[in-house]
């Protein structure tokens, strides 16, 4: 890592697997971005859907202030949603191995999303009461993540998809953007894969831990301008062929916040250990 490496872009998803947020600051609480991944949808046995199984969800956008969440579908307008109250319905959510009370946002909402995604969907909210813990493999007794897949935070450096973008073309393909892989922090000035490396690090003012690299899924050959999968599984073809690791295709760090502040824009990232 250089003494130049910087944040040069920040991001948060309020709606799993939808449209992000680009940020020029973003707050970090112990359990992540405070709207980040707190919304999320459900099928009708309570399991969460993302892009993996429902592409058609990177074309929904998600915007969020204090009030709540506004969705939007080209073509479809717009629907805006209150963050629910504490004594709002709860129903069981489950991601992964984790089954959690989440709160149902709206059933207006449930009716205007099944519409938009042509299959029967539920809204649902996560807050701090029903936090999801962390893999105790990776993280301290007391870590909390919302509806992420595992981790508060995703970083990954511009350099690392520069390689890879070069590799795509040298194969032929089209370059990639940094939306296939939704990382929260964007770093610029280190050697590519430079995130692999760290153990605890600081950006501005927060320390971080690093918990493991971030392993790699089919959601990384949808695109997210199109909604559709690339037909030859692209990027994630050419990533195997050379970020292959014991556990699983890696691209990126995911980090677990030891501490609480506001990341901007420009930021400096220093590797601790």
């Amino acid at each position: 890592m250089t003494e130049s490496a910087r944040v040069s872009a920040l991001w948060q998803y309020p709606l799993k697997s939808a449209a992000g947020m680009s940020m020029a600051a973003l707050p970090i609480a112990l359990s992540g971005p405070p709207h980040d991944r707190r919304w999320m949808l459900i099928d009708d046995d309570g399991r969460f859907l993302t892009g993996r199984t429902l592409p058609a969800l990177v074309g929904l956008r998600a915007q969020v202030d204090q009030r709540g969440l506004r969705l939007s579908i080209p073509e479809r307008g717009e629907l805006a949603l209150d963050i629910p109250a504490a004594d709002a319905e709860r129903v069981e959510a489950t991601v992964w191995k984790d089954t959690v009370r989440a709160q149902r946002v709206d059933r207006t909402a449930d009716a205007w999303l099944s519409r938009a995604l042509g299959r029967s969907v539920r809204l649902v909210y996560i807050d701090d009461a029903a936090l999801r813990t962390v893999d105790p493999a990776y993280a301290r007794p007391g870590d909390r993540v919302g509806f992420a897949d595992g981790y508060p935070l995703l970083a990954l450096s511009e350099a690392a998809l520069d390689a890879l973008n070069a590799r795509l073309a040298r194969g032929g393909r089209a370059p990639v953007s940094m939306l296939r892989f939704r990382p929260n922090v964007v770093v610029a000035g280190c050697d590519a894969h430079a995130e692999d490396g760290w153990r605890r690090v600081r950006i501005g003012d927060v320390e971080f831990e690093a918990a493991k690299p971030c392993t790699r899924c089919v959601f990384t050959t949808v695109d997210p301008d199109t909604g559709e999968r690339d037909a030859d599984g692209e990027p994630l073809r050419t990533l195997t062929t050379y970020r292959r690791t014991p556990a699983g295709v890696t691209f990126g760090m995911n980090l677990i916040p030891r501490g609480t502040g506001t990341l901007r824009i420009g930021d400096a990232v220093v590797p601790l250990d």
